[in-house]
């Protein structure tokens, strides 16, 4: 991948798809992440002005620290940057009580887990609409049009999406290019909706790098019974996940009336 000329086309594609839409700059949700840390600089790199928020609900202290030091970096080399912070634990628990309390499902910690990515949602298009800012989604590739693994009207919610062409290794290249803290490089992908230390690949079953193959090779045609082992376990968790979460990736289905019922 030419990285410098990938970086320099996605800065060059924010700042006229914002100037054609007569917006001010953007806004990004940043989590501690490489993802969120790429979007925000990139989005830094306009020169427009671009608003970074940390919006922590019960969030692990290392996550914390990681997005607050990324955005202080970025203040010192961009004049055009700045920050706030939202918590959001206690609207969180305020919800939590204010919905029926349900003592058993399977259902519950996942449901919750979405209701934070959606607090976090409206809260980034509340600063929006204040600003006449640009939601830039954080999303890549794998993610987005993949496995699927964000959440319908949550992170998924955006007005436009930098990296969601770039697989998550080219993610990391850009990151490396653009200066990003080893700190955030290193550290284990993580969607932060749970409220401990679950990784992505505990959550999906597979690395990013297994995905990216599995995703290649579906891409060419390939079955199930094609491999074996490893390879046959992440191609059956690439299909699965892509299976199930196609709803996020395909346009809201509308109901068309025919035209002799109106």
């Amino acid at each position: 991948m030419q990285t410098e000329k990938v970086i320099d086309h996605i800065v060059h594609w924010l700042k006229t798809y914002a100037s054609a839409a007569n917006m001010n700059g953007f806004i990004v949700g940043v989590s501690g992440g490489v993802d969120s840390a790429v979007v925000s600089t990139l989005c830094a790199r306009t020169g427009l002005r671009t608003l970074c928020v940390e919006m922590p609900i019960h969030q692990a202290p290392d996550q914390v620290t990681r997005a607050h030091n990324h955005i202080q970096d970025l203040k010192k080399k961009f004049a055009n940057v700045t920050d706030i912070e939202v918590d959001l634990t206690n609207t969180f628990e305020t919800f939590k009580k204010a919905v029926p309390q349900v003592e058993a499902s399977p259902n519950l910690d996942l449901s919750l887990a979405n209701t934070r990515a959606r607090l976090r949602m409206s809260t980034l298009y509340y600063f929006a609409g204040l600003h006449k800012y640009l939601v830039a989604g954080t999303g890549n590739k794998v993610e987005d049009f993949g496995v699927g693994f964000y959440t319908k009207y949550g992170d998924g919610g955006v007005d436009l999406s930098p990296i969601a062409d770039l697989m998550k290794s080219e993610v990391y290249e850009v990151a490396r290019a653009l200066g990003v803290s080893e700190n955030i490089i290193d550290a284990p992908p993580t969607d932060g909706l749970f409220g401990d230390s679950r990784s992505d690949e505990d959550q999906i079953g597979a690395t990013y790098d297994e995905l990216e193959w599995a995703m290649r090779e579906a891409e060419k045609g390939k079955k199930l019974e094609n491999f074996s082992g490893r390879e046959k376990e992440v191609f059956r968790i690439y299909k699965m996940r892509h299976g199930a979460n196609k709803h996020k990736m395909e346009p809201i289905p509308v109901c068309e009336i025919p035209l002799h019922l109106k």
